[in-house]
């Protein structure tokens, strides 16, 4: 269905709910509010001994762990294998899913056995690509964290590697496969909200956790931690705990704001609206309150253009960040169009339209005189700028999943696991996944070359 069809679809099932949920001639001509149920129906599956997928997770750090918490509620997925450059880590693994498994400061260990059919990889960023190349190569299918590589890049060398090797590469952004991004990309394409004009993300935080200030450990020394490997391509440095546990803080070996945040915006946006990205970024921003070392902004301010497509108007983008938001925090994510307004998380949707006022009031009346303003008032009127129909379509209507909903987590893995049992597709594949992370890490690129760049969003490249 083309879009023009389909705009004309969805206002006219607009314009028929708001008709049924009034009750006298009155009310037909006020805006309607409902709330509607999203829903995902699983099927149970029963799996053998022999026919569960292997499951190894590589940094078994916070986002590690929540991962393999959710991956092994999939049915048929079991952990053999943890590993971590932190002995402490290989130990919370063994009391969190067993003395059994095995335990490894080496990757390649975990590589290197047979009976391991996937991995997650959670580690810092500046690891991504060479441990998704090297599993990949490997024979194992890889669930990589997001952002998908530190640098633009460093993306095409992972692309290829998923070629050559055949096996599944899911890229981690955990909301991507949620009922909110699948009913969100449904009532755009219906024309929910008209032709997209702009996108308003922020993510406010007010507390030390949320700024990545993460506990260290008493026992965090070079016994315990294998910091050398840590750094990996990283310039050398002396050991020092809080760049590794608090690694997020530095563009060593993290992507700040742009790589950890952002990318989970791009990832929605451009699967809701069937685009592969924007062209062009301008960033500010700056260090305003948690000067503990780190070297990247915690205050983050970054605007994108989006080029004309065949799924898209030409809009712009506003992302922000503030990590020491006084408010108490916070967050969105709205798309907003020529015809209303469209909120989306992952277990709800709300789109908003409004009546577009067509026909002047008193303010910019007032200089003319009462016989003149007659007059323009007739010529309005003769010109039917403001239809009732227009009034009808009006309203705000929520999705929200059932209470008993997995989650948007779960089913980005389940998507994961399906894909490698049935030699099928995932929804965030490489190329996605550096159109994502590409497009975020644009904010890094302006904000410290202090000027706007420009981004190739189908070769995936900085101009």
């Amino acid at each position: 269905m083309s879009k023009k069809n389909s705009r004309r679809s969805f206002l006219k099932k607009a314009t028929l709910t708001s008709a049924a949920v009034t009750s006298s001639p009155f009310l037909l001509a006020a805006s309607f509010e409902e709330k509607l149920i999203l829903s995902r129906h699983y099927t149970a599956h029963s799996f053998s001994a022999n026919d569960q997928i292997n499951l190894a997770l590589i940094g078994t750090g916070i986002q590690g762990i929540y991962d393999t918490q959710t991956a092994l509620k999939v049915d048929g997925v079991q952990l053999v294998a943890a590993c971590d450059l932190y002995a402490g880590r290989l130990e919370r693994a063994k009391e969190l899913w067993g003395a059994s498994i095995y335990t490894t400061r080496d990757y390649r260990d975990i590589l290197n056995r047979k009976d391991i059919d996937a991995v997650i990889i959670a580690t810092p960023d500046h690891w991504h690509q060479k441990i998704t190349i090297d599993a990949l190569k490997a024979g194992k299918h890889v669930y990589c964290e997001k952002p998908m590589v530190q640098k633009p890049e460093e993306g095409q060398a992972i692309i290829n590697a998923q070629k050559e090797s055949g096996k599944i590469c899911q890229i981690g952004s955990q909301g991507m496969s949620s009922l909110g991004n699948e009913k969100a990309k449904k009532l755009y394409e219906e024309g929910a909200i008209g032709d997209l004009v702009m996108l308003d993300m922020y993510n406010d935080r007010y507390s030390a956790e949320g700024a990545w200030q993460y506990p260290i450990p008493p026992d965090a020394d070079t016994k315990t931690v294998d910091f050398d490997t840590f750094l990996g391509k990283a310039p050398k440095v002396p050991f020092e705990p809080k760049r590794f546990f608090r690694w997020r803080n530095y563009r060593d070996y993290g992507t700040g704001v742009a790589g950890d945040l952002f990318v989970h915006a791009f990832s929605t946006l451009n699967h809701v609206i069937s685009s592969m990205g924007p062209n062009r970024a301008l960033a500010t921003g700056g260090l305003r309150y948690w000067k503990d070392g780190r070297d990247v902004p915690d205050v983050s301010i970054t605007l994108y253009d989006y080029p004309q497509t065949d799924t898209h108007a030409a809009f712009n983008a506003a992302f922000r960040i503030n990590f020491i938001a006084g408010s108490g925090g916070g967050g969105g994510f709205k798309l907003i169009g020529t015809e209303g307004e469209m909120e989306v998380g992952q277990n709800s949707v709300t789109v908003r339209r409004s009546k577009l006022s067509m026909i002047p009031h008193g303010y910019s009346m007032v200089s003319f005189t009462e016989e003149m303003q007659e007059k323009i008032r007739a010529g309005y009127d003769l010109e039917t700028l403001e239809p009732r129909s227009s009034s009808l379509s009006t309203g705000t209507t929520t999705w929200e999943a059932e209470r008993d909903y997995k989650g948007g987590h779960y089913d980005h893995f389940n998507n994961f696991f399906t894909a490698i049992r049935n030699k099928g597709s995932v929804i965030q594949d490489p190329t996605f996944g550096l159109r994502a992370a590409g497009a975020a890490l644009l904010a890094n690129d302006s904000y410290y070359k202090q000027q706007p760049v420009n981004w190739d969003p189908v070769k995936m490249k900085l101009i």
